[in-house]
Order: C-alpha cells, then sequence, then structure tokens
C-alpha cells in the first residue's frame, strides 16, 4: 500500500488480489478433492489401532468429511501462495528494514506452519488419542463419528500450526522496533502461566501428560523467540 497512491487503486488492487487468491484457494481445494479418500486414510492413521472403522450418522456427513478434508488440504497447499499476495499487498507500506523478500516471508511462515502441523500429528495426537479412548473400559465399545474426528485432526493441526508461527511474529515486532527481547525475557514467568493455560485449553484432553506435551514445545518457541527478537533487534542496531 502506497500512501501517495488514491485511496481507489489501493482498493482495485486489494480486490484483484483477493479474486486471484480466491480462485488459486478454489483450484487447491478441487485438486484436494480428487485425492480426499487418500488424505482420509493419512488421517485415520492415528487411530486405526482403537476402531475399525468411522461411522456416519447422516445422509450428507459424509460428504461432508470430504468437504472437509479438501478445504483444510487446500488452504494449507495454497497458504504459500496467499502470503505472496498478502505480502506483495501491504509491501510498499513495509519499512525498509522489513523488505528482505516476499519468498523469504513465506518460506519461513510456512516452514514453521508445517512443522507445528507435524508435530501435532506425530507426537501430540497419537497420545492423546490414547488417553481418550483409554476411558472407554472393558464395557464401553467405541463408535466414532468420521465427522468429530475429522474436525478433531484438523482443528487440532491447524491450531498447532499458527502455534508455531511464534518466532516469525517475533521477528517481525522486533525489526519494526514494537517488541524488545529484554521485554521478553522479563515477562518469562507470566508467559510460563500463560502457556500453561493456553495447553490446557488448546489440548484435546485434560490430564497432565499431555497438557505438558503440548506445552513444552511453546515454551522452547518462546524461548527462541527471545533469541530471534535479540537477532531482530541487533539487525536494526538497538542491540549493543
Amino acid at each position: 500500500m502506497d500512501s501517495e497512491r488514491p485511496l481507489s487503486l489501493h482498493f482495485e488492487e486489494l480486490r484483484k488480489r483477493l479474486l486471484v487468491s480466491l480462485v488459486f484457494f478454489v483450484l487447491s481445494v478441487a485438486v484436494s478433492f480428487n485425492y480426499s479418500s487418500f488424505l482420509f486414510g493419512i488421517l485415520k492413521r492415528p487411530i486405526a489401532g482403537a476402531v475399525d472403522k468411522l461411522v456416519f450418522f447422516s445422509p450428507t456427513e459424509a460428504l461432508a468429511v470430504y468437504l472437509n478434508i479438501s478445504f483444510a488440504a487446500g488452504l494449507m497447499l495454497s497458504m504459500p501462495f496467499l502470503l505472496y499476495q498478502a505480502w506483495k499487498f501491504v509491501e510498499p507500506a513495509v519499512p525498509g528494514r522489513l523488505k528482505s523478500g516476499p519468498f523469504l516471508f513465506v518460506a519461513f511462515i510456512t516452514a514453521f506452519f508445517v512443522s507445528g502441523a507435524l508435530f501435532s500429528y506425530f507426537i501430540l495426537i497419537p497420545p492423546a488419542l490414547k488417553f481418550l479412548l483409554g476411558f472407554a473400559g472393558p464395557d464401553l465399545q467405541p463408535l466414532i463419528s468420521a465427522q468429530s474426528y475429522i474436525s478433531f485432526i484438523v482443528w487440532t493441526v491447524l491450531g498447532t500450526g499458527l502455534v508455531f508461527e511464534m518466532p516469525v511474529l517475533s521477528y517481525v515486532l522486533s525489526r519494526l522496533g514494537v517488541l524488545d527481547y529484554r521485554f521478553l525475557r522479563q515477562k518469562y514467568r507470566y508467559a510460563i502461566v500463560g502457556i500453561l493455560v493456553a495447553a490446557a485449553m488448546i489440548t484435546p484432553t485434560s490430564d497432565i501428560f499431555n497438557m505438558l506435551l503440548f506445552a513444552a514445545p511453546m515454551l522452547l518457541l518462546y524461548e527462541l523467540s527471545i533469541w530471534v527478537s535479540r537477532f531482530a533487534g541487533r539487525s536494526r542496531g538497538k542491540v549493543k
């Protein structure tokens, strides 16, 4: 965005970039729908040993399951392109110290998001499911709705991916001069409490083990955010 350009041109550019982004997202969803059965098999693996089949309870639920998978996969597939469009729109208004290039910006955000998604799928979800299904005992037979299960998996994966963006946000705010690593270090004790509370709210189970399993990487990410903020501050010449 350029303050010297007429407002109408800003809206026109925004409209074009939103339209292009929407078309790319729809195409990504369409491509993902063709592979939705394959993706469903991947998402079902964490619970495969506990239940034989997932079930559905309405005529439209099976279609809704594949649509949910397609939308989530389409969002992840189109994310780099959507981020690129967002960056190109705001780039004229970004201070020179942040203009390190859209590809680097997109690469870092995508890499951290994918890391969070993989951590959720391989590390967080399996013990969470084991804990939850462990309450069944010999008297209860799990009959799990495919819609509920896929929503549980998708939201957990997407949520963890967003949490892993903490260092990227720290870098951007520090380069803008809004955030300083000393502030993050001083608030460490409050951050620990906040992370434990957030982990308790986000973690799909209520046991302490899974909560700590989710809180541990958040604490590491907070520590990494401090060092990233320090590096970003040094780049601005603020760290002596």
